[in-house]
């Protein structure tokens, strides 16, 4: 489990980077204000919660059970739904595409709520 969550953690803390200075110097005058604030958007997501993949794996080699492992599950699909889906919106500029962010926001918070929930189910 270490070393899935930390490759995950890696792989979009890297991605997150390079799609923010891809939008930063690519996108600026390709996209409105608008779609720029909406992708920045999905990469400030995308860090934080690469950030938070990268404690969950370190918690996994402590806490033992699945509220760890269904935290970093859900960090990960939010991140594919959440972000994924704004970048695609702002580069397709198909609007439809937003239904599915907020499926990403709700993976979000369940990742939020099984680490909480794996704290307070330490003795």
């Amino acid at each position: 489990m270490l070393r899935g969550f930390l490759m995950l953690a890696a792989f979009f803390g890297f991605t997150g980077v390079g799609l923010g200075a891809f939008a930063a110097h690519g996108l600026k005058s390709r996209l409105s204000a608008e779609y720029m604030a909406i992708f920045h958007t999905g990469v400030t997501y995308q860090l934080v919660h690469a950030l938070a993949l990268l404690g969950v794996a370190f918690l996994a080699t402590q806490i033992p059970g699945r509220l760890i492992s269904w935290a970093g599950a859900s960090f990960a699909i939010g991140i594919l739904l959440f972000s994924g889906s704004l970048y695609i919106l702002t580069l397709t500029g198909i609007s439809k595409l937003g239904i599915i962010t907020p499926f990403g926001g709700l993976a979000f918070l369940v990742g939020w709520f099984c680490l909480g929930l794996a704290a307070w189910r330490l003795s």
